[in-house]
């Protein structure tokens, strides 16, 4: 096993996840559910769940697709999204 990579995995999800909106809303049910432990099992299960479905579908697009180009899309698809997280949202005015 790779535990550098193992290692760099850990800490990019776990900062990235800081704060999101899942972590949100397992506070908002913790504070009117009975079980926490239920909660905390139940947010960790979709957690490592879509943490295996990224896996495995990144793994099965690296097959067709250098890892550059990924990366590329990767960071088209984020700076596409900050473009129009800064744009004034029709709608609002």
């Amino acid at each position: 096993m790779d535990w550098h990579l193992l290692g760099l995995s850990f800490v990019t999800v776990f900062l990235s996840e800081l704060g999101d909106k899942s972590q949100l809303a397992a506070i908002a049910l913790s504070g009117q559910g009975q079980s926490r432990r239920a909660i905390f099992f139940g947010t960790a299960g979709a957690l490592v769940l879509t943490s295996l479905l990224g896996a495995l579908a990144g793994g099965a697009v690296s097959q067709f697709l250098p890892t550059r180009i990924l990366k590329a899309i990767a960071a088209i698809g984020f700076a596409i999204l900050a473009i129009r997280l800064l744009l004034p949202n029709s709608d609002e005015n």
